[in-house]
């Protein structure tokens, strides 16, 4: 698992766009597990990566790498209204709509829920208040038993959930405005392009096949995909310019240019205004010596 792991990171260094917390499903099961039953979290998002499924540990997944905070069970945080009508009436759905995709069935159970009487809603929104207010209970004599050092763990742990969900949200936002995807690397477009056909139980075994050939491929083999990846990185410097332009028409200038863009900007402005500084003294220097000569 620690190598699987390690070569994860090393993918995503590479520019495979992995990223951390990630799960890979080796021969139908995960490798990540959690909590020390046999069971497996069921929570996370999957993509596809080559045709092989590659999950990303979901809250609760994150959650049980950092559990032992306390000798009590943490109160679960109770569903919200809509999951509450999904939970009671996702088998009665499946059972109506047999061949549908889950998916479809999650867009069927949207849709009800959309159309469903605001006086059948109260029902589930009075369920999830009386569960709220028990919650609110239990949360409270859970921190009271923490020690100093698990209370600022758990405050840590909010505070990097906030800052995930934030970062979902920013992604998504980028993604209705159209921002170009980020160029690739070569390494990327050779994975891309030899993944299918490679021979390997799991997607982690393909994955550190395809990277140990790209180690051993000559400066030759590689060029071809290097050069498409200039191409690409040349693709999307021009598709930023027009984005970032059209940014700036629509007052979204914070979308332009990053912290660390602005960061790296002033230390040139400020050795701008340094040698203005320091000319304006020299012209000053000049004209005090030349009036003591006259």
């Amino acid at each position: 698992m620690a190598a699987a792991a390690a070569l994860l990171g090393r993918a995503a260094g590479l520019g495979l766009g992995l990223g951390l917390g990630l799960v890979a499903v080796a021969g139908g099961r995960r490798l990540l597990r959690c909590g020390t039953g046999a069971g497996l979290r069921e929570r996370g998002t999957g993509t596809l990566l080559g045709g092989a499924v590659v999950y990303r540990a979901g809250g609760a997944a994150e959650r049980c790498l950092s559990r032992g905070t306390s000798s009590i069970q943490r109160p679960k945080r109770p569903l919200t209204a809509y999951f509450r009508f999904v939970m009671d009436n996702r088998s009665a759905f499946r059972e109506k709509n047999p061949e549908v995709s889950n998916t479809e069935l999650v867009k069927k159970l949207a849709g009800a829920w959309k159309e469903l009487p605001a006086s059948q809603k109260q029902v589930y929104e009075e369920a999830r208040k009386t569960d709220w207010k028990r919650y609110g209970e239990q949360m409270a004599a859970y921190k009271a038993q923490l020690t100093p050092a698990q209370a600022a763990a758990l405050k840590e742990e909010r505070r990097k959930q906030l800052a995930r969900r934030r970062s979902i949200r920013a992604k998504r936002e980028l993604n209705l405005l159209g921002k170009p995807k980020r160029a690739r690397s070569g390494f990327n477009i050779f994975l891309s392009e030899n993944f299918q056909e490679t021979e390997g139980n799991s997607p982690v075994a393909k994955l550190k096949k395809l990277f140990d050939t790209w180690k051993k491929m000559s400066a030759s083999q590689k060029q071809p995909y290097l050069q498409l990846a200039e191409d690409d990185k040349v693709r999307y410097e021009n598709e930023m310019k027009s984005w970032e332009a059209k940014m700036i028409e629509l007052g979204r200038e914070d979308l332009v240019r990053s912290k660390k863009q602005r960061l790296k900007k002033k230390p040139a402005e400020t050795a701008k205004q340094a040698g203005t500084a320091k000319a304006s003294s020299g012209r000053g220097k000049k004209a005090k010596l030349k009036k003591s000569e006259e």
